[in-house]
């Protein structure tokens, strides 16, 4: 089983972060971005320092698999 730590998800954050980067008045982050934020936020409340592959959702998964490529 593949696991993501929470340093990967934060770094991958700010990947999508730089490459599609908040705007207009509601600063809403891109799909990506968003679709991290939610486990990150999970790890961080449960104190987690790595979370499963396969408890992330379709968008979540391929933004970090994306990230992995092109980091």
């Amino acid at each position: 089983m593949l696991f993501v730590t929470i340093q990967e998800l934060e770094a991958a954050i700010n990947y999508w972060r730089s490459q599609s980067p908040s705007e207009g008045d509601e600063l809403q982050l891109c799909p990506e971005a968003s679709a991290l934020a939610k486990p990150y936020a999970l790890m961080i409340v449960q104190g987690a320092q790595r979370v499963p592959m396969d408890v992330l959702d379709g968008l979540a998964r391929t933004a970090i698999q994306e990230f992995q490529k092109n980091k």
